[in-house]
């Protein structure tokens, strides 16, 4: 299912082409793919991104294009080590700036990057192995929800523009287990949870 494919299936699904409604049409797919992609993820939409750290810089920029992680890596010149995701308050207690090393743990300090502990001493390599946010299907014409989950990318996109519509609570409630079923069979087919360093942790099951 293309995005052309997606837009007419909305307009006929919920009975109308009423200008205001087609103009958000856009906005309901990007909701409703946000989302799916918070809700489960795909195995397919893993990436690997090389970084740097600097000596006495206790940052590590996340890529542009990153939405969570499954493990961070550093290189000291000899060994690959995976790091330990941690509490920013532990690295803050436990790793003030001026305590430098080959770093151990990482932190969320937020959007675009980690904190680490120890800071490093020197321009190490690291590796981070993450889930990336896949172009929009309303950009990119086609995407892989479009291409392998469009009972989901429908569904979702359905229960916006209901919400958009104000529709009949009855109708709604119908639309919310068509989606939740449609996440379930995403589940079935080996998606995992948001906000987890998957490496110690390992997968789990999707909860919707």
């Amino acid at each position: 299912m293309n995005y052309a494919e997606l837009t007419q299936q909305l307009q006929d699904n919920l009975e109308t082409d009423e200008t205001t409604f087609v103009a958000n049409i856009p906005n309901f797919v990007l909701r409703a793919e946000e989302n799916i992609f918070r809700s489960v993820y795909v195995p397919e939409l893993r990436r690997n991104a090389s970084g740097t750290f600097t000596g006495s810089a206790r940052y590590l920029s996340k890529p542009s294009d990153y939405l969570s992680t499954i493990s961070v890596s550093v290189n000291d010149g000899t060994d690959e080590e995976m790091m330990q995701m941690k509490d920013i308050s532990f690295i803050y207690e436990a790793y003030p700036q001026n305590v430098e090393g080959v770093p151990k743990y990482y932190a969320h300090f937020n959007d675009d990057c980690f904190i680490v502990g120890p800071t490093p001493d020197s321009g190490y390599a690291a590796t981070i192995h993450y889930y990336y946010d896949p172009p929009s299907i309303v950009t990119a014409s086609t995407s892989w929800l479009g291409d392998n989950a469009e009972g989901a990318l429908l569904y979702a996109s359905m229960v916006e523009g209901y919400l958009f519509l104000k529709g009949d609570p009855d109708l709604m409630q119908e639309y919310r287990a068509s989606y939740k079923q449609a996440l379930d069979n995403l589940t079935a087919l080996g998606m995992v949870r948001i906000r987890r360093d998957e490496y110690r942790e390992g997968n789990i099951r999707a909860e919707v």
